[in-house]
């Protein structure tokens, strides 16, 4: 039985404590971190909630409590019921639509609409099935630098989870050689059944789809295939900031770089990693309080 430690708090304590977690760098990956508006109508009060494969102890309890200042809110503990996660995963994963993709699960009938993307993403495998406001973000933003004459002939989409965002790249520049990474092996048969779903061919040629399992950019076969002219990073503050480098050894002269994953409170000090790598904003987009990011270097017109 897995369990929940649960602590209430003001929006910007409760973002406040998911910023600092990223920065504890010995945390347990076992106490998993999310935080959520208590009530969609007064975005006011969030709650956050530190899942456990057990029971949580003093340590779980402390290691919570410890971000956020003194005095820190009320932490309750919560037995939680053993559930079919991938039926719960499905309920209530609706259709999202952003700039002309539409993504849906395999439990919804496609939309037969001129000027539509769609693409079908099972809700049940890993991160980015559209419905989180990052990736619906990316997608939007995709869209917006295909719309303003970006044309990269090579992208590279790190982090991927199910693929989502290599595959609307691919879309939008079909013969661009393509390239996808995640630091987690389950996204690697995940990709390759979405691959299935949504017609994507897997290679290493123009308009296929080379999967790689990699942490960051420490991987033979992604940094064969760098420079990218458009690279994708979906992830969480922390890694942004710390492969700010990385990233933009990997980007060509006059690339760009997509950057999620940050909440909009985290924003300034993304930004300020990537102008030290030599990147400068070209544009931004906010969905709900998390901040999707273009980037370009700072020296291109």
């Amino acid at each position: 039985m897995s369990w929940k430690l649960t602590a209430v708090a003001a929006k910007e304590v409760v973002e406040l404590a998911l910023e600092r977690r990223e920065a504890v760098a010995d945390w347990d990956e076992n106490l998993v971190l999310t935080g959520y508006e208590v009530d969609p109508d007064d975005g006011t009060i969030w709650q956050l909630d530190a899942y456990t494969p057990g029971k949580p102890g003093a340590a779980e309890k402390k290691a919570v409590a410890a971000l956020f200042d003194a005095p820190a809110p009320a932490i309750m503990a919560e037995q939680l019921a053993e559930l079919d996660w991938v039926v719960e995963s499905q309920k209530g994963v609706d259709p999202i639509r952003a700039g002309r993709f539409r993504v849906r699960t395999p439990d919804y009938p496609a939309l037969d609409e001129p000027g539509v993307t769609e693409f079908v993403i099972p809700a049940a495998q890993a991160f980015g099935t559209g419905q989180h406001a990052t990736t619906a973000g990316c997608l939007a933003m995709l869209d917006a630098m295909k719309a303003q004459g970006v044309t990269p002939r090579s992208l590279a989409d790190i982090g991927t989870g199910t693929g989502l965002l290599a595959f609307a790249a691919m879309h939008l520049w079909p013969r661009a050689l393509a390239t996808a990474s995640d630091i987690d092996p389950v996204c690697g048969p995940a990709v390759v059944e979405n691959c299935e779903l949504n017609h994507v061919t897997l290679g290493t040629g123009h308009g296929q789809l080379a999967m790689v399992i990699a942490d960051g950019m420490d991987d033979a076969a992604l940094q064969g295939r760098a420079p990218f002219d458009l690279l994708i990073a979906n992830i969480l503050a922390a890694p942004l900031i710390d492969m700010a480098f990385d990233f933009a050894g990997a980007v060509a002269p006059r690339g760009h770089i997509l950057l999620a994953g940050l909440l909009e409170v985290q924003e300034a000090k993304v930004r300020a990693a990537y102008f030290r790598a030599g990147f400068r904003l070209h544009r931004r987009l906010v969905n709900g309080d998390w901040s999707i990011l273009w980037l370009r270097h700072r020296f291109v017109g």
